[in-house]
């Protein structure tokens, strides 16, 4: 986790969806958020919203007990959103700030991801170039105190820490650090600055001609980062084609999905359009500034892409212009404004819908409650993420793509090639090994020399192999922390732990590039795009 939020990353061969879910869970409602700074309530009535008002004072003047006004305020907005759709939220004052932070790509603080280890924060990584690294913190360091407060081993709340470490750039924290096995501890000065908050992961060649990059959502400075991590690809190495990875991604700024999209098409191209019971249709087009020819594109999609990239992956596909790759989609086609409220919070009301360049309102049936937040498990009970076959459309209306295939709306979109989930390996046994992990080779690579892993990316990638004893190393562990050790399930899911094991030991080593390349050498959706790619066969004749 970073100092500004405690995000799941997901990773490309993630094969349980419960990860998806709690990740959708935090962004959904904040997908396409528009700004109307111009609206006013003043031309309607606002005496009615009165009432809730007065019940809530009369509950705080007369009730037997005593309440919190404020969280039951926060409760009856809650439920009164709840019954319009999923996607209308209300954000209290204290979440808004973070969540803005996020959206807008940026935040002020120190710059360090961290994990929480037998309640002491332990340092993953110093922010390259960060206010962390410039003062001298290292990867394993423990913080022990802040601004001379203890908070090793008092189950201090993650929520806590990031206020903490947060800041306006500038002002300093002074940071107290165990390091190694020293007994003493070390103090640093760390100057608070602007840390981006990234969202384009890893940008790397597949081969000599085709490039990776992976976006993880949509926030405001998208469009800059893809841009900055393909040109390099594209004027240094010469990459001809693109596989764009937006698996697990929850979506985000609209504008900076189509800005992307407008590097892929010619001027003029519709990308997507939105029409709501409000205002007049509105059209976004490809604005004719695309700086590199980039000939042939794959997207990856799974169940975890929503909203904004299932925009790009809907414009691709309406207009043939490559082949998307996975599984089908969240289905998330509805738009929100946000709306300051007087007490210092907001609300996000869906206004419209947004439509794919063919018609398709990708948005899936939202009136069944509790089973909208539930739509990958069921997936993965009916069957779904295993057989293209059992995908059900919920609208059997018929849209046409440019070269006249057809292609479905109503939930989510469907890929062109399909890419089962692989759960043969899947086990609550494995989960619990799996998520001790990042634990784990924290205290295992104090031990270590990392000087004899690997001087390089390419050669670890390629030579270095966990061994049957770091296994059963994390088997051991995790038993201490409870998960007793089941011989039958750990041989099933060895091949898939080592896997995990050595992405995260690359990402400790080399960064999140170390991370993605080291889980797609061996990705069934990555070799099939690199593979579609090569062919030059045309979509439309698949």
């Amino acid at each position: 986790m970073t100092d500004n939020e405690q995000r799941p990353k997901l990773q490309t061969r993630l094969p349980l969806l419960l990860a998806a879910t709690l990740a959708l869970g935090m962004f959904i409602g904040q997908k396409l958020p528009h700004y109307d700074r111009n609206f006013s309530l003043k031309s309607h009535n606002s005496a009615r919203s009165g009432t809730l008002d007065e019940i809530l004072r009369y509950v705080e003047a007369k009730y037997v007990d005593t309440v919190d006004i404020e969280s039951l305020r926060a409760t009856a907005i809650d439920h009164l959103l709840d019954g319009l759709d999923p996607h209308s939220v209300y954000i209290s004052p204290d979440e808004l700030k973070a969540v803005e932070d996020d959206m807008n790509g940026a935040f002020e603080g120190v710059g360090i991801e961290f994990i929480i280890l037998d309640d002491t924060i332990q340092v993953v990584a110093p922010l390259s170039g960060g206010p962390s690294e410039i003062a001298g913190i290292l990867a394993g360091d423990k913080i022990v105190s802040i601004n001379d407060t203890v908070i090793a081993g008092i189950k201090i709340e993650t929520g806590k820490i990031y206020n903490k470490l947060r800041g306006p750039k500038g002002t300093t924290v002074k940071v107290g650090i165990l390091r190694g096995r020293e007994t003493a501890l070390r103090f640093f000065e760390v100057m608070r600055d602007v840390i981006p908050v990234k969202s384009v992961d890893a940008a790397y060649m597949l081969d000599g001609q085709t490039g990776y990059i992976r976006v993880a959502h949509f926030n405001g400075n998208t469009y800059q980062e893809f841009m900055q991590n393909l040109t390099p690809l594209v004027e240094d190495v010469g990459m001809k084609s693109l596989v764009l990875d937006l698996r697990g991604n929850p979506g985000g700024y609209l504008e900076e999905a189509t800005e992307m999209l407008s590097q892929l098409f010619p001027e003029g191209k519709l990308l997507v359009y939105t029409k709501g019971r409000v205002g007049q249709r509105k059209d976004y087009k490809s604005n004719g500034r695309a700086r590199f020819d980039i000939q042939n594109v794959a997207v990856l999609i799974d169940e975890g892409s929503a909203s904004a990239s299932e925009i790009v992956a809907g414009a691709v596909q309406d207009w043939d212009r490559g082949w998307v790759i996975g599984r089908r989609s969240f289905g998330k086609g509805l738009v929100q404004e946000q709306y300051p409220l007087s007490n210092g919070g907001a609300m996000r009301l869906t206004v419209s819908r947004y439509f794919t360049p063919s018609g398709r309102c990708i948005q899936r049936d939202y009136k069944q409650g509790q089973d909208y937040d539930h739509e990958a498990e069921r997936r993965l009970v009916n069957g779904e993420l295993s057989n293209a076959a059992k995908i059900q459309q919920a609208d059997t209306t018929k849209y046409y793509t440019g070269q006249g295939r057809i292609v479905f709306g109503g939930g989510g979109i469907t890929p062109d090639v399909f890419i089962p989930i692989d759960t043969s390996f899947s086990s609550t046994y494995f989960t619990a090994l799996r998520q001790q992990i990042p634990q784990f080779l924290s205290r295992w690579m104090e031990g270590q020399n990392r000087a004899n892993m690997s001087s390089a990316l390419p050669e670890f990638v390629q030579n270095y192999t966990v061994s049957d004893q770091i296994l059963e190393e994390l088997a051991s562990y995790a038993e201490k922390q409870g998960t007793k050790k089941n011989p039958a399930e750990l041989a099933k899911c060895r091949p898939e732990l080592k896997l995990h094991l050595k992405a995260r030991l690359a990402k400790t080593l080399f960064g999140d590039e170390g991370l993605y390349k080291v889980l797609n050498d061996d990705d069934p959706a990555v070799e099939k795009a690199i593979q579609v790619l090569k062919s030059g066969q045309p979509v439309a004749k698949r």
